[in-house]
């Protein structure tokens, strides 16, 4: 018997024309199983793979060629003509537009006058052409375009049910997964190009403070993509844009590691902005030489009016060789130096004002925590991360859309520098309902002394949720839920709670505990002396037992003491002894009568 195997994640153009061929030569006397397996590639690196009758296995494009000899033992066909056909099915499979205009106008000239590809009856060169086209979405507006294509494509669907069935079947095995993506809450189909080498993603955090949940949603999307989508196993780079010295620190750097490491993200590299100074020192160099960047002076109040109102600096048309002078200046820390900027010349007036003329370097005397005083010019996140996402060889930049407007100025750069274009998909900031997610505003919150500090339970920082009783497992379930989707939402911490809640239940030990102010005493009668009991800690007996002691004096706290009322008829569980003032549900033994010491005492 003949096995295929499918990757029903694989792309639909290259896989259904196989799948029908299959059909196909079942149709014909083949033995052939077909077995999916829920994977964009197999094993072999392949999306298709056949094993024969007599154990050799054919992956690729010879599958069509195999299935198309095996079923020539039955019937001679027009050998040639089908085997053109066969090659031909490739050129239908890319999603360019502009790549399929040209296959197709030659099918719909082929098919002038024509009922069937080859000859006169159905072959295994209408089952492929009509797969790819019926798999390749791409090609439907050409399709429906092409009055022959459209005529031979109705003739041969309507003429073979068992076309439309295998299709179908087919289909629903991607519906099944798109449900099941869908109640787990997040759609991570969001058809990244370029995958077929592995992603490489960076999460580029700036050590300036710890964590947030926020950061923990672009980390844990990011390691997603690197480690789990697409064909092969990506590389997730964590880069420190340590371009501010001002507000960065070696703590700083060090907790979010650890933080990474408690969110299970692991980076394959290590990087940080700081060793690439001198190369980004270089390209600012060049864009001035080239006349795509100046030096300016202006006072910032007025360069930000400036670029407001749309207004021209007038520094802007300084010459080349003052703009290189005052960028030197701004190396050499000089007093003078102090006073300039590098900006990019990109537009005055530009709708977008990201592209008003972005400040790319700025001076900053401060020292650095890994470079020291060797620096006294830093790049800007505008400059720096275009350059380093290019020559870190990063393939897409995953990042919040809060951003978008940044992305022209983002390609401008890279353009501008002669650097390769990284792809850019942005995702929807993590935001809950009366919570401060800014960083410049949390540092604020915890040099006030506010909080205790970045770990207090109070705050939004990964650790802050963690001393609050959130479990990692919970945070990450709850942040892979939203997924990549770009849709802004205020989220609700009670879902992130009640996530929790079923993390923590099947696990939890059960004690009991009041609050401590204003406790209130009760005295059981009929109790002589205290007793020990073995009571199991939770419903799971997995988690063991614990000892409750049994004895005359209960403490109540204020809220339950204050719903007994005088008089009040209390059972117990058993509902076979009657109390004045009593706990309900405490024990079958226990129970609090009606005593002036009771009442006086509550």
């Amino acid at each position: 018997m003949i096995s295929l195997t499918v990757a029903s994640r694989a792309n639909p153009a290259i896989v259904l024309p196989v799948v029908l061929s299959a059909a196909y030569a079942m149709r014909h006397g083949l033995r052939v199983r077909v077995v999916f397996e829920d994977v964009v590639l197999l094993k072999s690196r392949n999306s298709l793979e056949v094993v024969t009758a007599g154990g050799d296995c054919i992956v690729g494009e010879a599958i069509l060629d195999f299935f198309y000899r095996a079923m020539n033992d039955c019937f001679a066909r027009e050998q040639t003509e089908v085997d053109e056909w066969l090659r031909r099915c490739a050129s239908l499979v890319p999603d360019d537009y502009k790549a399929l205009c040209k296959p197709v106008e030659e099918l719909e000239s082929h098919l002038t006058l024509r009922s069937y590809m080859v000859g006169y009856s159905l072959t295994l060169a209408d089952i492929v052409i009509w797969g790819a086209l019926r798999g390749n979405p791409a090609i439907v507006g050409l399709r429906r375009n092409s009055l022959n294509i459209v005529r031979w494509f109705s003739f041969i669907e309507d003429t073979n049910d068992w076309i439309t069935e295998t299709v179908a079947g087919f289909q629903s095995r991607a519906r099944q997964r798109k449900a099941a993506a869908s109640a787990a809450g997040a759609n991570y189909n969001i058809s990244l190009g370029n995958t077929e080498n592995g992603i490489v993603c960076r999460f580029p955090p700036e050590p300036s403070g710890y964590l947030h949940i926020g950061h923990a949603k672009a980390a844990l999307l990011n390691s997603y993509f690197a480690h789990e989508y697409g064909a092969r196993k990506g590389i997730l780079i964590c880069r420190f844009d340590d371009t501010n010295p001002s507000k960065e620190s070696r703590e700083f750097q060090d907790s979010i590691l650890h933080d990474l490491t408690l969110l299970g993200v692991v980076p394959d590299r290590i990087s940080y902005s700081s060793d690439y100074f001198q190369q980004m020192y270089e390209a600012c160099v060049e864009l001035i030489k080239a006349g795509k960047a100046y030096a300016d002076n202006t006072v910032s109040e007025v360069m930000r009016d400036q670029r407001r109102r749309g207004i021209a600096s007038v520094c802007r048309t300084m010459s080349i060789d003052k703009s290189l002078a005052g960028f030197e200046a701004m190396k050499s820390g000089t007093e003078d130096g102090r006073q300039w900027c590098i900006r990019a010349k990109i537009s005055v007036n530009d709708v977008n004002k990201a592209l008003r003329d972005p400040v790319i370097y700025r001076c900053n005397h401060q020292p650095h925590h890994r470079t020291g005083t060797a620096w006294k010019i830093y790049p800007t996140y505008d400059f720096c991360t275009p350059f380093m996402d290019s020559i870190e060889q990063v393939t897409h930049a995953l990042r919040t859309n809060e951003y978008r407007d940044r992305n022209a100025q983002y390609n401008w750069m890279q353009d501008a520098m002669g650097l390769r274009r990284v792809e850019i998909w942005d995702f929807s900031r993590l935001n809950f309902v009366r919570t401060v997610l800014s960083k410049r505003k949390l540092t604020s919150i915890v040099e006030s002394g506010a909080v205790w500090g970045w770990d207090d339970p109070r705050m939004p920082t990964v650790r802050g949720v963690r001393r609050r009783g959130c479990t990692i497992s919970a945070l990450r379930q709850f942040i892979l839920e939203q997924g990549p989707s770009q849709n802004i939402v205020n989220m609700d911490w009670t879902r992130l709670w009640a996530i929790n809640k079923k993390h923590i239940d099947p696990i939890a030990a059960r004690y009991t505990a009041i609050p401590k102010a204003k406790v209130v005493t009760a005295w059981v009668d009929g109790i002589d002396a205290n007793s020990v009991a073995e009571m199991p800690k939770h419903k799971n007996p997995g988690l063991g037992m614990k000892r409750v002691v049994f004895g005359k004096e209960i403490l109540l706290g204020q809220d339950d003491a204050r719903l007994l009322k005088e008089y009040e008829v209390i059972t117990d569980e058993l509902g076979k002894r009657n109390c004045y003032r009593g706990i309900h549900r405490l024990s079958n033994r226990r129970y609090i009568p009606s005593s002036a010491e009771t009442r006086s005492t509550i």
